[in-house]
């Protein structure tokens, strides 16, 4: 399931600018933009008749569901681990939320030519290993902090998309999706006993 493409929240936007440039092993998150970069059409070019989503629209998207699908595998990881059952009822939320905006954002990705991630960015993938490897109060702590950061971050992300984007399509995807976000954020502060 390292394939479903998810959307929002974790991953804090930092994750994203943190991805490995080698030519032969290249990040996933770095590989979709360099795709969506090609499909941009050509100044010279006049044979795009459906021209695709803007360089800063894709990257938007892109990032997004690298987030999204960092916060679901670690929310299944969560789902398995965590001790307290607020978090494991919080963990079980977000695979099911994200993973129904990611299957929204999969099919407005589609639609606009947009290529998304198919696993996660190099720096998700080491904060997933490294949530793995603890346990008990640790995981619980790690698992939590990881969600308060990225819903920081995700929630500033989709705010700044509802009023930025372009493509109207993803405009109001950004704006549907930001109040579960804040819903999300809520209910982690919550958890943490942070107001």
């Amino acid at each position: 399931m390292k394939k479903l493409i998810g959307i929002i929240c974790v991953g804090c936007l930092g994750v994203f600018g943190a991805c490995n440039n080698s030519s032969s092993n290249q990040d996933s998150v770095d590989s979709a933009q360099d795709m969506n970069d090609s499909m941009l059409p050509d100044s010279n070019s006049s044979a795009m008749n459906s021209a695709p989503a803007s360089e800063e629209d894709a990257k938007w998207a892109v990032d997004v569901a690298n987030a999204g699908m960092t916060e679901i595998e670690l929310s299944k990881v969560a789902q398995m681990k965590a001790g307290d059952p607020r978090l494991k009822d919080f963990a079980d939320m977000m695979v099911t939320d994200h993973t129904a905006a990611a299957d929204k954002l999969k099919q407005l990705a589609a639609a606009k030519s947009i290529t998304l991630p198919d696993k996660l960015s190099d720096a998700s993938q080491k904060m997933l290993d490294d949530l793995n490897k603890k346990t008990g109060k640790d995981f619980d702590k790690a698992y939590t902090n990881d969600m308060l950061d990225g819903h920081k971050d995700a929630v500033d992300a989709f705010d700044k998309g509802s009023k930025n984007l372009q493509d109207a399509d993803l405009k109001n995807f950004a704006s549907t999706t930001l109040p579960t976000l804040q819903m999300h954020q809520d209910s982690i502060k919550a958890i943490a006993g942070k107001k």
